[in-house]
C-alpha cells in the first residue's frame, strides 16, 4: 500500500511521502536504541515535566490536529478536537501516576529485604491502525517513554502526515528526538525490524491477521507483545431496560468514527418482547444523525476511511441478506467505489451469515432476538471476539452479575463502552491479549525484576568461643 494522505471525502490525494529505505530505518533504530540507555536514567520528574507539555501542545493544536484526521481519514472535525483532548488527559495521567505504578514493591520473605522493581526495557515497536490515528498512538507511548523505554511507531500508510505530526509533538516538548521517531515504512519491513535485537517489545492494534502474523515473527524472537485487535461488541437488551435512553445511546455505539472502532457496539442482542420496539427507536436515531464534508461543524459522521473499505462491508451485508439476514434500514453505499456508506440496521441475523461470525467495520447494526437474559449471554459469548460489551436494564445488581458471565476486557452497564487512561482495556479470544492504558498498561513493557537481600549471617556481631 502506497504512503500517501487520501481524502475520503474529496476522493483526492493530498500528499505522497517515499517510504524511508531499510539504511534510514536502521540508523533510526540504532540511534533509538542508543537513547534508551540515556532515557531509563532520567527521574519520573524530567519526563513528567516533558509529558506534560506534550500535554499541552496536544491542547494547543487540538483544531490543527482534528484537520488533519479530518483530512486524511474522514473524522469530523468535532470529534477530531475531542480525540486530541483525551490524548492530553492521557499524557497528564501518566506524568501523574507513572512514579507510583512503577514504584518498588516490598516482599515480605526470609530475606533481609525483598522487592519488585519495575525497570524500562528499551526500545518498543508500535504498529498503529488508522482510526484513531492520535489516540492509539499516544495509550502506548505516554506510559511507554515515562517508563523510560523509547517507541518506535510504524503507522497506518494512509495517515502519514498524522504520525508525523505526534512525532513533532513530543520532539517541541523537549523529548530527547530518538526516544520517539516515525518510521513512514510498509508493513514489508516490520518483520525485519521485529526480528532485529535492539527492538525489544512490540504492541499492534489492528486486524486479527496483522496480529497473528506480528504475534509469529515476535514468538520467534521470545519478545513480548500486546495485541488489540478487532471486536464485534455485544450490546444486550433486556426486557426491563430503559428503552428510549438503550436505542438512544446503540444509536452512538454504532456510529463512533462512522462505526470504524473496534469497540463500538456492533452485535444489538435484544430480549424478544422489547424487540421491534428497540428496532424503531434506533432507526430513529440512526436516521437524525447528519452527514457532510467532516471539515463542517455540523457534520456528525464522514465517510468511511477508503473506498476500499467501503466496498467489503458492502458486500459483507450483501452476502448475509442472501444468507436470511433483514434489512430494516436501509442505507449503505451509493455507489461502488465511494467511501460514504450510511446507516443500516439487519435483523434476523443467525448463525451461517456473515454479519454473525465476521466483525463488520462500518455503520450496520446486526439486532439478534434472544429469549431471555441467559440465552442473551449465550448469544453474546457465541463469538471469537471478546474486547467490549454492554447490558442494559434497570436492575443494577443483576447487570453486574450477568457482566461477570461475560467473555469480553470490558463490560459496561447502562452506558456506551469507552477507554480511559484510568481503567485496562484490551480483549480476550481473537480480539488479543495484554492491557494498554492503567497501570496494568505501564507494566507490560517493563522488566519485573525481583531483588532479594541475603539477611545478615548468623555469626554476625557474636564473638566466637
Amino acid at each position: 500500500m502506497p504512503i500517501e494522505s487520501y481524502n475520503p471525502y474529496t476522493g483526492r490525494v493530498l500528499r505522497r511521502f517515499r517510504p524511508f529505505a531499510w539504511s534510514r530505518v536502521e540508523r533510526i533504530l540504532a540511534q533509538s536504541h542508543r537513547a534508551a540507555a540515556q532515557w531509563r536514567l532520567t527521574t519520573f520528574a524530567e519526563r513528567a515535566r516533558l509529558m506534560r507539555r506534550a500535554a499541552a501542545l496536544l491542547r494547543e493544536r487540538a483544531d490543527e490536529l482534528a484537520r488533519l484526521m479530518a483530512l486524511e481519514m474522514g473524522k469530523p472535525v468535532v470529534d477530531g478536537r475531542a480525540e486530541a483532548q483525551k490524548c492530553a488527559l492521557c499524557c497528564d495521567y501518566y506524568a501523574e501516576h507513572a512514579e507510583a505504578f512503577l514504584a518498588d514493591e516490598e516482599i515480605k520473605t526470609e530475606a533481609r529485604r525483598s522487592f519488585i522493581s519495575h525497570e524500562p526495557i528499551g526500545v518498543v515497536l508500535a504498529v498503529m491502525p488508522w482510526n484513531f490515528p492520535f489516540w492509539q498512538v499516544v495509550r502506548f507511548a505516554a506510559p511507554a517513554l515515562m517508563a523510560g523505554n523509547v517507541g518506535l511507531l510504524k503507522h497506518a500508510s494512509n495517515v502519514p502526515q498524522c504520525a508525523l505530526a505526534l512525532e513533532k509533538i513530543f520532539h517541541d516538548a523537549g523529548f530527547p528526538p530518538a526516544t520517539f521517531r516515525t518510521l513512514l515504512i510498509g508493513s514489508e519491513l516490520v518483520s525485519k525490524l521485529i526480528e532485529d535485537d535492539r527492538v525489544r517489545a512490540v504492541t499492534l492494534t489492528g486486524s486479527e491477521p496483522a496480529g497473528a502474523q506480528v504475534a509469529a515473527t515476535a514468538g520467534a524472537q521470545i519478545k513480548k507483545t500486546v495485541l488489540e485487535l478487532g471486536g464485534s461488541d455485544a450490546f444486550v437488551v433486556l426486557a426491563d431496560a430503559d428503552l428510549e435512553l438503550a436505542a438512544k445511546t446503540a444509536a452512538q455505539a454504532r456510529m463512533i468514527n462512522a462505526g470504524q472502532s473496534c469497540i463500538a457496539a456492533k452485535r444489538f442482542i435484544v430480549e424478544k418482547p422489547v424487540l421491534k420496539e428497540f428496532i424503531s427507536k434506533m432507526k430513529t436515531h440512526l436516521l437524525a444523525l447528519r452527514t457532510g464534508d467532516p471539515l463542517l461543524e455540523t457534520t456528525q459522521y464522514g465517510p468511511l476511511a477508503r473506498p476500499d473499505l467501503a466496498d467489503e462491508l458492502t458486500e459483507q451485508v450483501n452476502d448475509s441478506v442472501k444468507q436470511g439476514a433483514k434489512v430494516e434500514l436501509f442505507g449503505g453505499q451509493s455507489a461502488p467505489g465511494t467511501a460514504l456508506f450510511r446507516p443500516m440496521i439487519l435483523s434476523n441475523v443467525k448463525p451461517g451469515q456473515r454479519a454473525y461470525a465476521e466483525e463488520l467495520f462500518g455503520p450496520v447494526a446486526l439486532v439478534l432476538e434472544a429469549k431471555d437474559a441467559d440465552d442473551a449471554i449465550r448469544l453474546a459469548n457465541d463469538s471469537r471476539f471478546g474486547l467490549g460489551a454492554a447490558i442494559w436494564t434497570r436492575d443494577a445488581a443483576r447487570g453486574e452479575a450477568l457482566a461477570r458471565r461475560i467473555e469480553a476486557g470490558a463490560v459496561f452497564i447502562n452506558a456506551l463502552v469507552k477507554s480511559s487512561p484510568e481503567m485496562p482495556f484490551g480483549g480476550v479470544k481473537k480480539s488479543g491479549y495484554g492491557r494498554e492504558l492503567s497501570y496494568l498498561g505501564i507494566r507490560e513493557f517493563v522488566n519485573q525484576k525481583s531483588v532479594w537481600v541475603a539477611p545478615a549471617p548468623q555469626s554476625e556481631g557474636k564473638k566466637v568461643e
